[in-house]
């Protein structure tokens, strides 16, 4: 009898273990969290004067900081990151840049981050999924 109930514990600790595991994924959907922090990955860009950098295989480390509506941008290849960029909900789960034009923006929802901005004659780029 003893066995049966070890052998019993033992299959339900694996069956939590593997549900949390398997519960957490990729779907937070970073309009409606209060935290977020996710990776996506593509091409990402950056250009000044001084510097040109591209690529086809880099990532965009995204995460909502204490503000609610502030975002921060690390990503890969020594670009540099975007820091404290202030967002609004559009529709029920995108993010867009508030003051975003047709040359200067950044969208994000669930599966896809779309990023062209231009400070300070210094560019970044983005096409990146998750």
């Amino acid at each position: 009898m003893k066995k049966v109930i070890r052998i019993l514990g033992i299959f339900l600790l694996m069956f939590f273990t593997v549900t949390t595991i398997v519960s957490c994924s990729d779907d937070d959907d970073p309009a409606n969290n209060d935290f977020f922090a996710g990776t996506y990955r593509g091409s990402v860009s950056y250009n000044d004067p001084d510097t040109d950098i591209s690529t086809n295989d880099g990532s965009v480390f995204v995460t909502k900081i204490a503000s609610g509506t502030k975002y921060n941008f690390a990503f890969s290849n020594s670009i540099p990151d975007l820091n404290g960029i202030e967002f609004e909900k559009q529709g029920d789960n995108t993010l867009v840049m508030i003051g975003s034009t047709a040359t200067s923006y950044i969208r994000i929802d669930n599966d896809e981050l779309k990023i062209l901005y231009n400070k300070d004659g210094k560019t970044w780029t983005a096409n990146c999924t998750r």
